[in-house]
């Protein structure tokens, strides 16, 4: 069988009510929950990230989304920065008509309420979440920003197990105004380090050298990157770069300068300086898996900043 497997940042999926006046006046300058009271409507619960309202995200640039996962039509998706499992539930229902059989998502650790999840056409089986997981190093500090999310994606007659999927979000690189930018740098370079250890780690306890995994998810690095070299470089797992010359469904926006190699899902342009283009959506698969990949692609954008996201999906075909 053909199984078609991707990875797409759907770009802060909230599904919080927009209000505007008198309520924004009211969130208070720090994280949680405020409920309100309305007269003629019931009580609502808002959620607020660093002082500011958390909005939803528009219905136009869910819809785009959307569009991109339904053209796309793979078999299992791995997702990043979805609010809540009740949001991705609506969003397969009401966005995507229901083309998902199966949602999986466990709340992570993100302030901001961004999970990892998946949707899939096909059964899954043992969902585990690694949210809890702490580095060698560090004992009291959950290793995880968001999650690494393990799942068993099974056969249509549940028989077996075609594939067990690794899904993570790794620690990006923005560091805030008020700090120090190269302390700031060096300390998220740090953590998204251990964080490629530990998944290093959780892959080689879980699978056997047989075993058919894919790691997969938002890296927030290059795959040449120091930071990712214990997971991609470890001899002990051998995964396989999937997207080394993916094809792109349409060709980029032209009017500046193209990277030569299409590997790329992400764009980043810095004032005064060229835009890099950089593939922080990636899918790595294992020395079982690797031979039976028969393709790979990533549906590119048509603006600069992207299409509902500033991610780009990419995914790969796999002969199982």
């Amino acid at each position: 069988m053909k199984l078609k497997l991707g990875t797409f940042n759907l770009n802060n999926l909230f599904s919080r009510w927009n209000f505007t006046g008198a309520i924004n006046a009211a969130v208070p300058a720090a994280e949680g929950t405020v409920s309100y009271q309305f007269s003629d409507a019931g009580s609502y619960k808002l959620r607020t990230y660093q002082g500011r309202l958390v909005k939803g995200k528009s219905a136009a640039d869910t819809q785009t989304i959307a569009d991109r996962i339904r053209s796309m039509d793979l078999d299992v998706i791995a997702v990043q920065e979805v609010e809540d499992v009740d949001t991705l539930r609506k969003f397969n229902t009401d966005n995507l008509g229901g083309m998902y059989s199966s949602v999986v998502l466990v709340e992570g650790n993100d302030d901001r309420l961004i999970d990892v999840a998946l949707l899939s056409k096909l059964p899954i089986g043992a969902v585990t979440s690694w949210q809890k997981a702490v580095h060698a190093s560090d004992t009291s500090t959950l290793v995880f920003s968001r999650d690494l999310l393990e799942v068993q994606i099974l056969s249509k007659n549940r028989s077996s197990t075609l594939l067990t999927l690794f899904n993570t979000h790794l620690k990006s690189q923005f560091v805030p105004y008020n700090e120090d930018p190269i302390a700031g740098k060096a300390a998220s370079d740090e953590r998204r380090t251990r964080q490629a250890e530990k998944i290093r780690d959780i892959v080689l306890a879980r699978m056997r050298p047989d075993s058919r995994f894919a790691i997969v998810g938002d890296m927030n690095d290059v795959p040449s990157s120091a930071c990712l070299q214990p997971l991609v470089a470890d001899a002990g797992l051998g995964v396989a770069n999937a997207l080394t010359s993916p094809i792109e469904t349409r060709p980029p926006k032209a009017d500046d300068p193209m990277p030569a190699s299409t590997a790329w899902t992400h764009r980043f342009k810095e004032s005064g300086q060229p835009a890099r283009y950089e593939l922080y959506d990636q899918v790595w698969l294992s020395p079982a898996l690797a031979p039976r990949q028969s393709g790979a692609w990533i549906d590119r954008r048509t603006k600069h900043g992207g299409d509902g996201s500033d991610h780009d999906p990419a995914w790969v075909e796999l002969d199982l």
